[in-house]
């Protein structure tokens, strides 16, 4: 199996339309700040100091992001300098193996889709924080509208959408931690200092010493999980040489400020024993570390507050997972894995055929939860992985591409951006990525508890069989680095 040639993808392109390059430094940028500001950050942040304690949850989200911070350096240097729509899993056939890129294309739009459907679904339950009574699938079908609209006109309309979105978010973060250092220092709230007591609070700052990292690791990989989308978006980008390098660079201050500085405001003013920490449902809105903080500083209707910026995040969310797995089928149809009719593109750019049964797909994924609840819960474990198998994808392709850069005898002068500390970069986040799939739920192994190993852990046999299978019966090999295909 072999990439279609510059020619040829010229040609589909003239046949079929061609993807609309409207996309700008500031919404790349966007996107990046705001593209992993979720659920995961709002409610379930707080897990991971309960889980390892103050210091411990500093250290894992410090380590997760120079690891995440990596891998998107990575993504940014194969970006600028072969910009696809699609980009990851097309690196991973033309850098590493066709069948890898296969395995990766699935696992993607495949996860992707659920998780649309997942974020569907959330938005029913924080509308009923406002409306009970109202059937929450009528919010669901609303916002699935709404999210199909955005997609189906234009990617400018989306790059439009996700800045705005984005930006609310940040603003969010950014007042949180503002009323956050005001309340450790007693200036609002109480009125009496907190300092740093919690982190010398009975066994803090560390808990459960370093399996209680590893397991801080988890709660914070899933956090970062979505920063890769910049990479499919540097496709459709008007200047990815310039616009994707800055945005990278931009993910450094998320890592400081989002998740590490929110980490440590939170451990400040809420002990490792509170309770509240616990809590990862959105459903329990009025117990997120971000409420209860506010409503410490004396702020009215916090709890009505989070909520809506918490469906901010949960639009912002499916929006975005709906876009770039319309984009991974794109991809994988130009790549010859799927459907050539996957490779139509209207005038508007929008590659329309992939966009619909994307979206048909996420539509139907949702409506499984009126089947039964056993499906729609095997559906959200065989994904709950698929983010990690993509990053280890991501410092596969990378480390291969810059062997391959070099053995073709390249210079990183002809390089708009590269990546810094290589291989250090790509070899940290494969080994990291294994850490967190292996310990994602070490007590059901401990335990032989054989249906939590099946729902946590069926993602990565399904992927090893895409990818095995689609070896075998193509008959693929490891791309030597003397022929790889660099463009």
């Amino acid at each position: 199996m072999s990439c279609p040639s510059l020619l040829e993808m010229k040609i589909v392109a003239e046949e079929n339309g061609q993807m609309k390059h409207t996309l700008h430094s500031r919404h790349l940028t966007m996107i990046a700040l705001g593209g992993t500001i979720g659920t995961g950050l709002f409610i379930a942040s707080g897990s991971a100091i309960d889980t390892a304690g103050p210091g411990g949850s500093l250290i894992a989200y410090a380590v997760m992001g120079i690891m995440v911070y990596f891998l998107m350096t990575s993504l940014a240097e194969m970006a600028t300098y072969n910009p696809r729509s699609g980009s990851f899993t097309e690196y991973a056939t033309r850098y590493v193996d066709p069948a890898l890129g296969f395995a990766m294309g699935w696992n993607y739009w495949f996860c992707g889709a659920i998780t649309v459907a997942l974020e569907l679904s959330t938005v029913g339950i924080v509308m009923n924080f406002w409306f009970p009574h109202v059937p929450a699938w009528i919010f669901s079908i609303i916002a699935f509208a709404i999210i199909f609209t955005i997609n189906y006109l234009s990617v400018r309309t989306y790059g439009e959408t996700e800045f705005w979105l984005s930006l609310l978010k940040v603003a969010a973060v950014v007042i949180f931690v503002i009323v956050g250092i005001l309340v450790i220092f007693g200036v609002i709230g109480s009125g009496k200092a907190l300092g740093l007591r919690n982190f010398t609070y009975k066994q803090a700052p560390f808990v459960h010493g370093l399996p209680g990292i590893i397991s801080a690791f988890v709660v914070s990989g899933f956090s970062f999980q979505g920063t890769e989308m910049v990479g499919i978006a540097a496709g459709e980008s008007k200047d990815p040489s310039e616009s994707v390098p800055h945005a990278i660079k931009a993910t450094f201050w998320r890592i400081l400020l989002f998740y590490i500085l929110t980490i440590f405001v939170i451990a400040c003013i809420l002990p490792y024993t509170n309770k509240h920490l616990l809590s990862s449902d959105v459903q329990d809105i009025v117990t997120s570390p971000f409420t209860l903080i506010f409503e410490d500083a004396g702020l009215r209707y916090a709890a009505g507050i989070m909520n809506f910026v918490i469906l901010i995040a949960v639009l912002s969310s499916a929006n975005s997972w709906l876009y770039a797995i319309s984009r991974i089928i794109y991809s994988q149809s130009m790549d010859g894995f799927l459907w050539k009719g996957f490779r139509k593109v209207n005038r508007r750019g929008v590659p329309i055929n992939s966009f619909l049964a994307m979206a048909l797909l996420s539509l139907l994924l949702w409506g499984l939860q009126f089947i039964g609840p056993n499906v729609y819960n095997y559906l959200i474990g065989a994904s709950s992985l698929g983010g990690f198998m993509e990053w280890l994808g991501i410092a596969i392709a990378h480390y291969r591409f810059r062997r391959g850069f070099i053995k073709q005898g390249h210079s990183l002068d002809e390089m708009a951006y590269h990546a810094g500390m290589f291989p250090f970069g790509p070899i940290f986040a494969f080994i990291l990525c294994i850490i967190v799939i292996v310990g994602q739920d070490v007590s059901a192994f401990a335990k032989l508890d054989w249906s939590n190993i099946l729902i946590t852990y069926m993602s990565v046999p399904a992927f090893i069989l895409f990818y095995l299978g689609y070896k075998i019966i193509n008959h693929t090999h490891l791309v030597p680095l003397d022929k790889m295909k660099l463009k």
